[in-house]
């Protein structure tokens, strides 16, 4: 029997070619017409690899074809004439094969199992196979009776069996959808897992496409994606599609993993479409980004927001870290009241006290925030209207979410209160626009967090900056006033608090000056600094400034008014300070500086009849002298130790200083600074001082100008005075020997020269205190006597001699012939003192000039009140 060739046409497409062939010369199809074509791609032909040939009448082969070759392993030259039986089965089977092959071609069909030789390899393999073959009785064309077996290996058909059922466990069992799609990108079959999800059975799904399941968009891409599978054999591993499922509004999310599939003999004839839902994990990966933004969110703003002890500056960088990190948009509103340094400001627990706006951010270029109403520019005062969310948010003390106006740039605002110690201080609002995702509950909790921190740090600012205010005004309030006077001084002053130029807040610093009027025209000049900072240092200050006033009147020298100084020092740092200081100098010095407040000190003092100044220096940088026609230069002041060191004398120099001289005092924050060495700062300090002869005030500002960058963020205290001695003629002086006549020769010479000076009302009283601080001296004093009128903005008597004994005003009993004198000094004049000299001491009173409106004290008056 001979095997009939199947005809086929050349086109791949199987229902081309059976067109081509049936329409004949009309190229019309009729039906019913017979088609041959191709096998299709796929064909279960290409697994199985069936093997056949044909038996002849004899029972011996007659065909063997290209495929039995193949499983057989024999060609067909050998095969053909062959006893199948005795070729392919063992001697103990060949009787009961013969008998099966005789009933075969008496016209039985047989189907069985027969064990068979396998071919001898390259490698040596061989041994036993199993076939199943199928028999069919036929004819020849004498008519004579043969056999047409069919033949296939055991081993393909287990092999196709598991094939089989790992593709139903696939499709079946699967827990993830899975798609076999062809080369059309048409679903050739689904299983149950997918079915499930999109609706239907199984067998619904065949022939549609992906845009049956996807948007447009999100379909092209995916078909697109298909197609280069396809086409290149390159695989695609967890490609995200985005799509959703009937019955359900939520997007839905698919990781999808795609490969070609191939035929048996390679022919590529589909894609496989292994899809998992990931709707859940791309949620909680959603979730746990933005905690972990959240995270980071907190720690720079635990980072960046306090760092600064100014309420603008905390509110930007409260903004710096939530722009554009959490939103596109974001203001900080704080209450007026409180920027003013109130408590508790009118409406401020309603919600409707006004605001101001302190800071502005956004990350979209020209979007002004719109919020409620008119926006807000940065600085401006302003109040929310009591029932919009704003309000509300002040006056809750909870978040609100404010809606979002009609074709406006921001779809969702927050506004959130900012609470520090169950205080609301003002109203943080985020703002996010259009394209953003909106703020949920996550964002509206890391906004509170957001806000409360930057609340604290912006309440401690405040806080910081009421009470540097009132450190501030305690610290102004213990300096002179803006302009002090002296005798034969000319005087300018200046003192700016740290970081004055920058405006930005710092601690108040310990720096101070002051000009201490003392009998006799003469002036005291003080500059000191004490170290460190803060309310402390600024108390420490005001102590020490009291303390030089006291021992100033004391009349002391310079020297000793640092030694005592330097006593009080060591008593501020411990309670009790001063009293400690002054039990401390009655015992041995227990130096620990721990419990001490340092400072340096210049303490001088000049005397506008001589034009001579004596300066004592503790620790502090030495004075500037400026001399008309001179260069500036530093006077060579000892140093000394700073105040609360103890245990060293303070030493004195005595400068004579030319009329027109300019003498300058300051504290080491005018010429110090991080970025320049002190001794640079000092020479352009000495070097700014070029002009004496312009005005105080014009010198001050040059100087400060001319050092803007030498100096820190320390405090500024700069002193300049210039020498204007008091005239020869303003000056009467007598000495007169120790003898009675003296007190009347005494009255004669202040008589003459009070009348020489136009000062005819003061005669009678000067004459009067005259007689009894000369008849005191003769009385109780020592050696000559000298008497000494001044002329200035008041008129000043000193009695000098040379005895210890200081003067005591005592009240005296009605029977008391004497003891009234000091109480008649005491109540004629406008002060009177007495002070130790080199040479003994010295007793003084001053007396107002008349002005013409207020008189002088009549003496008679005051004599008749002692009695």
């Amino acid at each position: 029997m001979s095997e009939i060739p199947a005809k086929a046409t050349e086109s791949e497409d199987p229902s081309d070619g059976a067109r081509t062939e049936a329409a004949g010369a009309s190229g019309e199809v009729r039906p019913g017409d017979p088609m041959w074509q191709s096998s299709p791609p796929g064909s279960i032909y290409d697994y199985i690899k069936v093997a056949s040939f044909s038996i002849g009448p004899d029972g011996l082969v007659d065909q063997w074809s290209l495929r039995a070759e193949h499983l057989f392993g024999i060609p067909a030259e050998r095969a053909v004439g062959m006893d199948p039986i005795a070729a392919f089965i063992d001697s103990d089977l060949r009787a009961q094969g013969h008998r099966k092959m005789a009933e075969i071609l008496d016209g039985r069909e047989w189907t069985g199992v027969v064990p068979f030789r396998l071919p001898e390899t390259v490698d040596g393999g061989g041994g036993e196979g199993l076939a199943e073959v199928y028999v069919m009785p036929t004819r020849t064309e004498d008519g004579e009776k043969a056999a047409v077996c069919i033949v296939v290996d055991v081993r393909v058909l287990r092999s196709i069996e598991t094939d089989l059922a790992a593709s139903q466990a696939i499709f079946g069992q699967s827990p993830f959808g899975f798609l076999l799609i062809d080369a059309e990108l048409r679903v050739r079959r689904a299983n149950q897992r997918f079915a499930s999800t999109f609706g239907g059975t199984p067998d619904d799904h065949r022939g549609k496409g992906v845009h049956d399941y996807l948007p447009r968009g999100e379909a092209e891409r995916v078909a697109a994606t298909l197609r280069r599978v396809l086409e290149t054999g390159d695989s695609i591993t967890d490609m995200h599609v985005t799509g959703f499922v009937p019955g359900c509004e939520d997007r839905r999310h698919w990781s999808v993993n795609l490969y070609r599939v191939h035929s048996g003999s390679g022919r590529p004839i589909g894609i496989a479409w292994l899809g998992t839902d990931i709707t859940a994990r791309r949620a909680a990966a959603r979730e746990a980004a933005a905690a972990r933004r959240n995270l980071a969110l907190l720690n720079e703003a635990g980072a960046r927001i306090g760092n600064s002890l100014d309420l603008e500056t905390t509110a930007r960088e409260l903004l710096d870290v939530v722009v554009p990190g959490f939103c596109d948009l974001a203001t900080v509103d704080l209450y007026q009241g409180l920027l003013a340094g109130d408590e508790t400001p009118p409406g401020l627990a309603d919600g409707s006290a006004e605001l101001r706006r302190v800071a502005f951010a956004s990350a979209v270029s020209d979007a002004p925030f719109a919020g409620i109403g008119t926006p807000v520019k940065v600085g401006a005062v302003h109040h929310y209207p009591f029932n919009s969310p704003c309000a509300d948010a002040l006056r809750t003390a909870r978040p609100q979410t404010v809606p979002a106006e009609e074709g406006g740039l921001v779809q969702s605002t927050l506004a959130v209160p900012m609470v520090a110690h169950d205080t609301v201080v003002g109203l943080a609002q985020f703002s996010r626009t259009k394209g953003s995702e909106p703020f949920g509950d996550r964002d509206r909790a890391l906004a509170v967090e957001l806000a409360a921190r930057a609340a604290v740090c912006i309440d401690n600012a405040r806080l910081y900056r009421r009470e540097h205010e009132r450190a501030l005004i305690l610290q102004r309030s213990l300096l002179p006033p803006g302009d002090p006077v002296a005798s034969g001084l000319d005087i300018a002053c200046r003192y700016l608090p740290g970081n004055a130029s920058t405006g930005r807040p710092s601690e108040v610093g310990g720096d101070w000056f002051d000009v201490i009027e003392l009998p006799g025209h003469r002036t005291a000049l003080v500059v000191g600094d004490v170290m460190g900072r803060g309310l402390r240092a600024a108390v420490a200050m005001g102590e020490l400034r009291t303390a030089v006033r006291t021992l100033a009147q004391l009349d002391l020298e310079p020297a000793e008014v640092l030694s005592q100084l330097d006593e009080i020092a060591r008593g501020l740092g411990t309670p009790g300070g001063i009293q400690q200081a002054t039990r401390a100098a009655r015992r041995p010095r227990e130096a620990d500086l721990s419990e001490v407040y340092l400072a340096t000190c210049v303490y001088a003092v000049y005397d506008s009849v001589t034009r001579r100044c004596t300066f004592a220096n503790a620790g502090h940088l030495p004075p500037v002298l400026v001399e008309p026609g001179e260069p500036a230069l530093m006077l060579d002041v000892p140093p000394g130790m700073p105040l609360g060191v103890g245990g060293e004398p303070f030493e004195e120099v005595e400068v004579e200083l030319p009329e027109g001289a300019l003498l300058a005092l300051y504290t080491d924050g005018l010429v110090e600074s991080r970025d320049h060495p002190l001794d640079e700062g000092l020479q352009a300090f000495v070097g700014a001082l070029t002009d004496p002869s312009r005005p105080l005030e014009d010198v001050c500002d040059h100087v400060l100008n001319t050092l803007d960058s030498h100096h820190g963020e320390d405090d500024i205290a700069l002193l300049m005075a210039r020498v204007q001695g008091l005239p020869a003629e303003s000056v009467g002086d007598w000495t007169l020997p120790r003898e009675p006549r003296s007190v009347g020769r005494a009255r004669e010479y202040a008589r003459g020269q009070l009348l020489s000076w136009d000062m005819e009302p003061l005669v009678d009283t000067t004459e009067l205190l005259v007689s009894e601080l000369v008849t005191n001296a003769l009385r109780y004093g020592e050696g000559e006597i000298r008497l000494r009128l001044l002329l200035d903005r008041t008129l000043v008597c000193e009695v000098w001699d040379s005895g210890l004994v200081q003067p005591r005003r005592r009240r005296a009993r009605d029977t008391d012939e004497g003891g009234r004198g000091l109480q008649l000094v005491g109540l004629l004049s406008a002060a009177w003192g007495s002070r130790r000299t080199h040479r003994g001491k010295t007793v003084w009173f001053e007396l107002p000039l008349p002005d013409g409106e207020n008189g002088v004290a009549d003496p008679a008056e005051a004599l008749l009140s002692l009695f």
